[in-house]
C-alpha cells in the first residue's frame, strides 16, 4: 500500500497517526450487506481477527442487545457499515424507518464502544449527508452550510448524527472514532430489488432483463442529466483499512474516485457491458436527486490513497457477480417494510 503523505489541508499537522491493526479483533457491523462483506473481503489481508454477528441475532437498533454483544465480544475496532439502505423510492416511502433504525443504528454501537473500550472505531456515512446546492467539488467543510436534497433526507439526518456522535466522543472522552463519506457505490452484493435499489444496480438488473426478454427500451428514472460519482465497493474497503491505519481526526473524509458522469452516460455504459441493443428511454415523472454529486477526495489522496477499479471494469465486475448469483438462485433483493 502506498505510504502516507503530507497531511491534507485541514487535517492535524505533523506525522500521521499510525494505528496497528496486527492482532486486534474486528467487527464488521453489517457483513452480509454489499459494503460489509467488501470489507470482510479485505480485512482477510490483514492478520487480524473479524468478528460478524447476523441480524436474526443482534438487532442493531436494540441498544441492549447490542450493549450484550459488545461487553461479550469485546471488540477492539468497530467498522459500522450496517445501515437501512435504499434509493430515492425507498427514502420517500419509509421516512420514519430510514430515520429511526440509522439514528439507532449509529447511537448503539458509538456508545457501546465508548464503554467497552473499543480502541478505534469507523463510521461510514454517506455523500448524501451535503446540501443540495453544495459547491463542486464538494469538500467536508461544506456539511451543515445548506438544506438537504429532500429525497434523500431521512437517510442523510442520521448519517449526519453518525459523524456528529463520533466527534461528540472524541471531545468529551478521547475516543479515537472517525468518520468516512463513500460517495455512491456498487459492485457484489448489491440490493437488486426492483423499486428499492441504487441507481447501478437498478439499471444493471433492467437491462439484463430487457435484454432476456428482447425488449425494445429500458426506463432510467429521471431526465438523466445529473451526475454521479460511483466508487466499486472493494475500493471503499481498502480506503476504510487504510484510514483505519493512517487517520485520526474528527473531520471527515470523503471516499470516492473524484470523476463524475451523467446518469445518461451511466446508462449507456451499463447497457453496453451488460450487452443490451435496445434503446434507453427517461422517466421524466420520476425525481432526478441530487443535480450534481462529485466529492472533493483531496484529503484522502494526501493521505496516499486512490481509488484503483476503473468504472467499466468495476462495472464488469459487478454484472458477472449479479449473473452468477442469479442462477444460483442467491440474488439479494433486500425490499423495505414499513
Amino acid at each position: 500500500m502506498t505510504p502516507p503523505v503530507a497531511a491534507a489541508a485541514g487535517a492535524r499537522k505533523g506525522p500521521l497517526p499510525m494505528f496497528d491493526l496486527a492482532g486486534q479483533r474486528v467487527f464488521v457491523a453489517g457483513h452480509r450487506g454489499m459494503v460489509g462483506t467488501a470489507l470482510v473481503r479485505r480485512l482477510a489481508q490483514d492478520p487480524v481477527t473479524v468478528l460478524t454477528v447476523p441480524r436474526r441475532e443482534v438487532d442493531l437498533t436494540c441498544q441492549a442487545a447490542v450493549e450484550r454483544w459488545v461487553a461479550d465480544h469485546r471488540p477492539t475496532v468497530v467498522i459500522i457499515a450496517a445501515a437501512k439502505v435504499g434509493g430515492i423510492h425507498a427514502n420517500a416511502t419509509w421516512p420514519a424507518a430510514f430515520l429511526y433504525d440509522n439514528l439507532m443504528i449509529a447511537a448503539n454501537l458509538v456508545h457501546a464502544a465508548h464503554r467497552h473500550g473499543v480502541a478505534k472505531l469507523l463510521f461510514l456515512g454517506s455523500s448524501c449527508i451535503y446540501p443540495r446546492a453544495a459547491a463542486q467539488p464538494i469538500t467536508e467543510d461544506q456539511l451543515l452550510t445548506g438544506p438537504l436534497e429532500p429525497t434523500n433526507q431521512w437517510y442523510a439526518v442520521a448519517k449526519i448524527a453518525g459523524v456528529k456522535l463520533c466527534q461528540a466522543y472524541r471531545r468529551q472522552h478521547g475516543a479515537d472514532f472517525i468518520s468516512a463519506m463513500p460517495t455512491n457505490l456498487y459492485g457484489p452484493h448489491d440490493n437488486y430489488h426492483p423499486l428499492d435499489s441504487h441507481v447501478p444496480a437498478a439499471l444493471i438488473r433492467r437491462c439484463h432483463e430487457a435484454k432476456r426478454a428482447r425488449a425494445p427500451e429500458v426506463a432510467v428514472w429521471g431526465t438523466g442529466r445529473p451526475t454521479r460519482e460511483f466508487l466499486y465497493v472493494d475500493d471503499l474497503a481498502d480506503a476504510s483499512v487504510h484510514l483505519l491505519k493512517h487517520y485520526s481526526d474528527p473531520e471527515p473524509v470523503n471516499i470516492g474516485t473524484g470523476e463524475e458522469i451523467s446518469i445518461a452516460d451511466f446508462a449507456a455504459l451499463v447497457r453496453d457491458v451488460v450487452g443490451y441493443s435496445g434503446r434507453l428511454t427517461f422517466d421524466t415523472g420520476r425525481p432526478d436527486g441530487m443535480p450534481r454529486k462529485r466529492l472533493d477526495v483531496s484529503r484522502l489522496t494526501a493521505l496516499g490513497w486512490r481509488a484503483a477499479t476503473p468504472l467499466r471494469t468495476g462495472l464488469e465486475r459487478a454484472y458477472a457477480w449479479f449473473c452468477d448469483a442469479e442462477r444460483a438462485g442467491t440474488l439479494p433483493e433486500r425490499g423495505h417494510d414499513p
